[in-house]
């Protein structure tokens, strides 16, 4: 028992107990973080490296859709300003009644349209009706990248134009921008390929098809079968790349033969009417472009997601400031592990649905940028590139 006597001795009721652990925790007004244990240093480098290796795979795969998707819808656009630029001057097909009318088949020599053309220049217009209902490419003079990539397929100088005696031949690209042969191994005999100038139709049909050497260029000859020999007949080219999803080491060879020649002011050619359920003839000389084609650059989306970037971040850092790393000073967080993205996520102000509105503007900000600037450059210079994208002449 206690004392009463003793110096030390206090009653019962002015005695002080020390607090449990649990007790301190209760009062301390500064609550504090969950501990879990964190990872090594080693493996924390392990998880850098797997962030880096992610987007290096997203880089690639971004790639595959600046070849095969963006590159078309830039063709598609300049093509589209082409065609309709030439509704202006180019005659329109005949209507009849609610729809267009066929135009009658024309005997004798057809007539040679265009007889000459500039580099660049709206040469004719293709259809291909086996490749899809109005499916319609433009061919312009000339078989540098510039023509290809850009306005869909184009006329090999040295041939001859559409109706006359000799071999019309024209290349396009088979994978990329915008793909125009993309399905030339689907086409069957006898099928039409017509081809409208300003102001004639010429239906020519399918034949055969071969798979020759780049070097063997004997192919859009006048006389293709008879090298040398003066040409007898009509004939129409189509030349591309093949394979088609590797290194192009080889060309694919379309030949058509001609059929009959028709005025476009007399309406269309039979083998365009897509019909409908009235039995009128339908056909547009403007197909419907697609809406995201209307865009020739892709600035605009990079200008605008940084614009509303920063103005978000603006207005976070003021309403909210910086949370999480005030948190983490504070103590009141557990300091995270190294990681690239967490950082740039930590970085940013506001709670955590602004954060990560935040980070998704970026992220379509550089993913554009990328599409507009990085990747052309990149396939227009370094060789490995220029070969996995077709980025040769046909």
């Amino acid at each position: 028992m206690s004392d009463p006597t003793s110096p030390s001795y206090q009653p019962a009721r002015h005695r002080q107990h020390a607090a449990s652990p649990a007790q301190q925790a209760k009062t301390d007004p500064t609550p504090q973080p969950e501990r879990t244990k964190r990872l090594g240093a080693g493996w924390q480098i392990i998880g850098i490296i797997a962030e880096l290796l992610i987007t290096a795979a997203v880089i690639c795969a971004l790639y595959i859709v600046w070849l095969f998707w963006w590159t078309g819808v830039q063709s598609e656009h300049t093509q589209a300003q082409a065609r309709e630029s030439a509704t202006t001057t180019w005659t329109q097909p005949a209507q009849s009644g609610s729809g267009t009318a066929i135009a009658k088949e024309q005997a004798g020599e057809p007539p040679i349209q265009p007889t000459s053309a500039n580099e660049g220049d709206l040469v004719a217009e293709v259809y291909i009706p086996r490749f899809g209902n109005q499916w319609v490419r433009n061919i312009v003079q000339g078989t540098s990248l510039e023509q290809l990539n850009k306005h869909g397929m184009g006329h090999y100088e040295e041939s001859q134009m559409p109706g006359a005696i000799g071999n019309f031949a024209f290349a396009g690209h088979r994978a990329g921008y915008g793909s125009p042969l993309a399905d030339i191994n689907l086409l069957q005999t006898g099928d039409a390929i017509i081809i409208r100038t300003q102001d004639y139709w010429y239906v020519y049909r399918y034949t055969k098809h071969l798979v020759v050497l780049p070097t063997e260029t004997q192919v859009v000859a006048a006389n293709p079968e008879q090298p040398g020999s003066a040409p007898t007949k009509r004939m129409l080219t189509m030349t591309t790349c093949t394979p088609r999803y590797s290194t192009p080491t080889h060309r694919w060879i379309a030949y058509a033969e001609f059929a009959y020649w028709a005025k476009v002011s007399d309406g269309i050619p039979a083998e365009l009417d897509s019909g409908n359920a009235s039995g009128a003839v339908s056909f547009s000389s403007t197909p419907k472009q697609s809406a995201v084609s209307k865009l020739d650059s892709l600035m605009p989306i990079v200008q605008w997601a940084l614009v509303m970037y920063a103005v978000l971040f603006i207005a976070a850092a003021i309403v909210w400031r910086w949370p999480v790393l005030k948190a983490i000073h504070d103590g009141r967080k557990q300091r995270p592990e190294a990681s690239i993205y967490g950082t740039i996520l930590r970085l940013q102000p506001g709670v955590l649905p602004i954060r990560i509105i935040l980070m998704a503007l970026l992220t379509v900000a550089a993913a554009a940028a990328l599409l507009q600037w990085v990747y052309p450059w990149a396939a227009s210079t370094i060789p490995i590139l220029q070969q996995m994208s077709n980025y040769v002449a046909v």
